[in-house]
């Protein structure tokens, strides 16, 4: 089975460090900033479209400038790793071991995912990563289409893992089969609109839900 995995939110605990540099970031460009909630409801989009969507009513020029400087922020901060989800660790490399094939679909840039792999040494950790800057932003569901296809999975031995209803929505577009955390970005009631199998309180729970598959 693809076992494909958000990022922020899901596997990286990186919220809060999100929503301080796209405050910080609205003060470099002039804008009010946002409060932590808005900023959290966003999260998991591509960067123009969660800006866009804070602060629907600004101009084009203003937008741009948050963009970079959130994303100058967001390389500053993150000089200090975030840490990963309690069971995460564990539960990758379990998966692994039971057969799985494990992917990313994130709402992050190239650079900035590769700069965080490449910090934990797992450039080559998972068999595909796909990118809100390389592909359309979620929850369109192109990335995960575009994931199957790269890996030759058909839909119906493929699971996404996510935080908030914009992972769940485009694997709920898809038909893909589709499992919820409760611990991200995105309060239960905006998760269950999109109806997962399950919501998982730590990313442990996730391997007796998955089992073994047949390694060929």
């Amino acid at each position: 089975m693809l076992v494909i995995f958000d990022w922020d939110g899901t596997l990286l605990n990186s919220l809060t460090k999100i929503s301080q540099c796209m405050q910080l970031a609205a003060v470099d460009a002039g804008l009010e900033p946002c409060s932590e909630a808005d900023a959290r409801s966003i999260i998991g989009l591509g960067l123009p479209e969660a800006v866009s969507t804070l602060y629907p009513n600004a101009e084009s020029a203003p937008l741009e400038l948050l963009s970079q400087r959130y994303a100058h922020h967001f390389v500053i901060k993150d000089q200090t790793p975030c840490e990963f989800y309690p069971g995460v660790e564990d539960t990758l490399e379990t998966l692994k071991s039971n057969g799985h094939h494990i992917a990313v679909a994130t709402g992050k840039s190239r650079r900035g995912l590769n700069r965080v792999l490449g910090n934990l040494g797992w450039e080559n950790y998972f068999h595909a990563t796909r990118c809100a800057d390389e592909t359309a932003s979620k929850p369109d569901p192109l990335m995960l289409s575009e994931l199957l296809a790269e890996l030759d999975v058909p839909l119906a031995d493929s699971v996404m893992i996510g935080d908030t209803e914009f992972d769940l929505g485009m694997a709920a577009s898809l038909g893909m089969r589709r499992i919820g955390v409760s611990y991200g970005a995105h309060p239960l009631e905006r998760l269950n609109k999109h109806q997962p199998e399950a919501i998982i309180d730590e990313m442990s729970q996730l391997v007796n839900l998955l089992g073994k598959t047949q390694v060929v």
